[in-house]
């Protein structure tokens, strides 16, 4: 079964009432918004590919915009651009082609069309297979940096507090989360003593992210009996190899049960 799409356009109503007809037929189930955050927002956990027709309204719509990479990229959600190229070039203004999943430029024949998404939904339906990450953490850098790193083989969403951290939990379970330690309001200890007292987050693996790697720092953190601790220090080939490390030995102990 073909993934939901949410068609975001101005206007153009021929036009993308002709695309949700096409996408439908081809198995997409559609819905069609107008571009404004209010609209946008009741249907973003529901849709797996979103469609942004472009129009003139782009050059005015930029809050309208980073909301849509913001979805994107913390959902792990394809987004596929319709436009003139002139309308495109301004949404890359806003939108990184890092997030952007596919751009179909006007004038286009429907089959095209229809066949990119096809190769999205092959694709999403590859990335469904993946382990899923929570990462949490208020360094929104670090953020970006661990995503971009983690993003290769794993699905990943990231929080930036751990209040969100538990509100996304309420509605859905990763198989791992690496949780930064030290953050302010609610550190990670408290994020960890939350998630371990509800019955349906008590069984989540815990890596702890910590800046600190003296020996007495390490020993408060790992006295929470978390599944493990990474150093903010490592490097890249460094993190991929603990997570998936992790991620093998989960394989290896459940064989064996």
């Amino acid at each position: 079964m073909a993934g939901k799409t949410l068609i975001v356009s101005k206007g153009a109503a021929f036009m993308t009432d002709a695309i949700a007809k096409n996408l439908n037929k081809a198995g997409f189930g559609t819905e069609i918004v107008e571009p404004e955050i209010k609209k946008i927002e009741p249907f973003t956990d529901r849709s797996d590919i979103f469609l942004f027709f472009a129009g003139s309204y782009v050059f005015d719509s930029t809050d309208v915009l980073v909301y849509l990479k913001d979805i994107c990229n913390e959902k792990d959600r394809s987004l596929c651009l319709v436009g003139y190229k002139e309308e495109i070039e301004e949404i890359k203004r806003s939108i990184p082609g890092s997030v952007i999943s596919a751009v179909i430029e006007r004038p286009f024949d429907m089959k095209d069309l229809v066949d990119e998404f096809k190769k999205l939904e092959d694709r999403d339906e590859e990335r469904k297979k993946r382990k899923s990450i929570l990462l949490v953490d208020d360094d929104v850098a670090f953020l970006k940096m661990m995503q971009d790193w983690l993003s290769l083989k794993y699905n990943v969403t990231v929080t930036r507090s751990g209040m969100q951290a538990i509100t996304y939990i309420a509605n859905h379970i990763p198989d791992l989360i690496l949780l930064d330690y030290e953050m302010p309001i609610t550190s990670g200890p408290q994020v960890m003593e939350m998630i371990r007292s509800e019955p349906n987050s008590d069984g989540i693996p815990i890596v702890f992210l910590t800046g600190r790697s003296d020996r007495e720092s390490v020993m408060a953190v790992m006295q929470l009996k978390p599944q493990g601790y990474l150093l903010k220090t490592m490097d890249k080939a460094q993190i991929m190899k603990a997570v998936d490390d992790f991620f093998n030995a989960e394989k290896a102990k459940n064989s064996n049960i």
